[in-house]
C-alpha cells in the first residue's frame, strides 16, 4: 500500500546521511551538499505569507531544484499538529500540496504533537496523550496522509515539555499500535530520548526493549542546552558524544534504518558558522560509516574513501 513502509529482511549496509533544510546561504548550500545525501525541508519553515496567502518561497523552491541532480529530498512537518483534537492544519496540508506539486521526496514524515489548541498557536508543540481516544484519531488522519501523498510517511516522538498525563499504553507501545495499525514508519530521536531522560526519568533501555524497532527508517541526531536544569530541544549545537553513543546503539537494533539526520536550526547557523556545520556533518558521516565497516556489513576500503 502506498504510504506504508515495507520491512526488510537484511541490514541496510550504510546509513545515508541528511540534514535539515530552512533556506540557506548559497555558500553553507554548495558545501554542505557533497557531505549529503539528502536534504530534509521542512515546508513551514520556507513558506510565507502575502496578504494573507501563505506558500512556499519560490526563491528557496529553486535553490531546492538546483540540487535535486547531487541529493535527494525528505520533507518533515512542524505544524501540522496532527493529534489536535478540534482540527488540524489545513494550511500545511496545501503547503504539502505545492511541495508534491514540485518534487517527489523519499518520503515525509510529522511529530507526534499538537501546536493548536481550539483554532489557537500554542507558540511551541506539545506531546500526545497515549489514549484509546488519541490513537483512533492518529489512525484516521495518517491513513488521510497515506492516501493523499503517495510516498512512505513516518512518525517522531516529541520530547515532553510537561510530566505524562494518565495514560492508556506505555510510550514504546502507543508507537507499536499506530505502526501496526497503520503501517506507518518511525523517526526515531536520539536526542530527545536524552531529552525525556534527563528531564523526567524516561527508561530508555526500557523503551527500546519494548518498542518495535522493524519501522524505524531515519533517526534524528541534534544538540541542545541546558536551561535551568532543563534539557532544552533546541537543535543549536553539535552532537553531544552521549548522542553518539546512544545513536550507535540504536543503529545496531534497528535492522531497517536507512538515513541519519542531523538537525540544526537556521537562527543557529551564524553563531555556528559553516566550517563547523560541515565539520559535524563529517563527524557523523565517518562515525556511522565507520561503525559499519567494523561490524562487516561494508568492505573496510569503501568506508576509507
Amino acid at each position: 500500500m502506498a504510504g506504508t513502509v515495507e520491512s526488510t529482511s537484511h541490514r541496510v549496509a550504510a546509513p545515508a546521511l541528511a540534514t535539515t533544510y530552512e533556506g540557506m546561504s548559497s555558500d553553507l548550500f554548495n558545501q554542505i551538499l557533497p557531505l549529503i545525501d539528502y536534504l530534509e525541508v521542512a515546508p513551514d519553515s520556507i513558506a510565507r505569507t502575502v496578504n494573507g496567502y501563505t506558500n512556499l518561497r519560490p526563491e528557496l523552491l529553486e535553490q531546492l531544484a538546483s540540487a535535486t541532480p547531487y541529493t535527494e529530498l525528505l520533507v518533515h512537518g512542524i505544524g501540522l499538529s496532527i493529534g489536535s483534537a478540534d482540527s488540524w492544519n489545513e494550511s500545511y496540508l496545501r503547503l504539502l500540496d505545492e511541495f508534491f506539486n514540485r518534487f517527489t521526496p523519499r518520503w515525509h514524515s510529522e511529530h507526534l504533537g499538537c501546536t493548536t489548541v481550539n483554532g489557537e498557536n500554542l507558540g511551541t508543540m506539545l506531546a500526545l496523550p497515549r489514549t484509546e481516544e488519541m490513537l483512533d484519531l492518529l489512525c484516521e488522519r495518517v491513513l488521510i496522509l497515506q492516501h493523499r501523498y503517495r510516498v512512505p510517511f513516518l512518525v517522531e516522538h516529541i520530547i515532553h515539555l510537561l510530566p505524562d498525563a494518565p495514560a492508556e499504553y506505555t510510550p514504546a507501545g502507543f508507537l507499536n499500535a499506530l505502526t501496526a495499525r497503520t503501517g506507518c514508519g518511525l523517526i526515531l530521536d536520539a536526542y530527545n530520548l536524552e531529552c525525556d531522560a534527563h528531564n523526567f526519568g524516561f527508561d530508555i533501555p526500557l523503551f527500546l526493549d519494548e518498542l518495535n524497532l522493524d519501522p524505524v527508517r531515519e533517526m534524528h541526531l541534534a544538540g541542545g542546552y541546558e536551561h535551568h536544569g532543563f534539557q532544552l530541544d533546541i537543535h543549536s549545537r553539535p552532537t553531544a558524544d552521549s548522542t553518539i553513543a546512544l545513536a550507535h546503539e540504536i543503529l545496531a537494533r534497528c535492522p531497517n534504518l536507512e538515513i541519519i539526520t542531523w538537525e540544526i536550526l537556521k537562527e543557529a547557523v551564524p553563531a555556528l558558522g559553516t566550517s563547523a556545520i560541515c565539520a559535524e556533518l563529517t563527524r557523523i558521516q565517518t562515525e556511522f560509516t565507520k561503525v559499519q565497516a567494523e561490524a562487516g556489513t561494508i568492505p573496510a576500503e569503501l568506508a576509507s574513501c
